[in-house]
């Protein structure tokens, strides 16, 4: 559902619709959730120079932020989960690039881990469903793809352990 001029001026007039519309990026005419995941790189090349630990803290951050910034959309739009809503595929993202934090590889690495998590983001395979359809508010936006995150961060660690 595309926002209209309203709703995009209600969201963007808080500092917590700018953070859960990616600053813009899920307010893209299609696919706002792949402009999201894309848009998640760019932050991501600075955060992939931290070490581990920091690196799951600032995630972890972000999650919270997130989830309130999510509530923030929600409470605006009036929309359970608004496809502009796209803190949630940041996150989802740098989740699934964990295993690239951990062990250094090139760029086709990297749009292996988007695509990914494009895929189980979209497929939402159970747990990942469950959240979808149980979990609500700010926190039930942030969930599912955090899942989604993680599974394709599983799958990305097993085959660059085989690679």
């Amino acid at each position: 559902m595309r926002l209209d001029a309203a709703q995009r001026r209600a969201l963007l007039a808080h500092p917590g619709g700018w953070i859960a519309c990616g600053f813009g990026s899920g307010l893209s005419p299609r696919a706002p959730g792949t402009a999201g995941s894309a848009a998640a790189l760019l932050p991501w090349l600075a955060l992939r120079e931290l070490d581990a630990p920091y690196y799951v803290l600032v995630v972890a951050i972000a999650f919270a932020i997130g989830a309130w910034a999510s509530n923030v959309a929600i409470d605006r739009l009036r929309i359970a989960d608004p496809g502009a809503v796209v803190c949630d595929e940041f996150v989802g993202q740098w989740i699934a690039l964990l295993p690239l934090v951990l062990a250094p590889r090139g760029w086709p690495w990297v749009a292996v881990a988007f695509g990914l998590f494009r895929l189980f983001d979209v497929w939402k395979p159970w747990p990942v469903s469950w959240a979808d359809r149980r979990i609500h508010g700010g926190v039930g936006v942030m969930l599912d793809d955090v899942i989604a995150g993680a599974y394709a961060a599983l799958v990305l660690a097993l085959v660059l352990h085989v690679a």
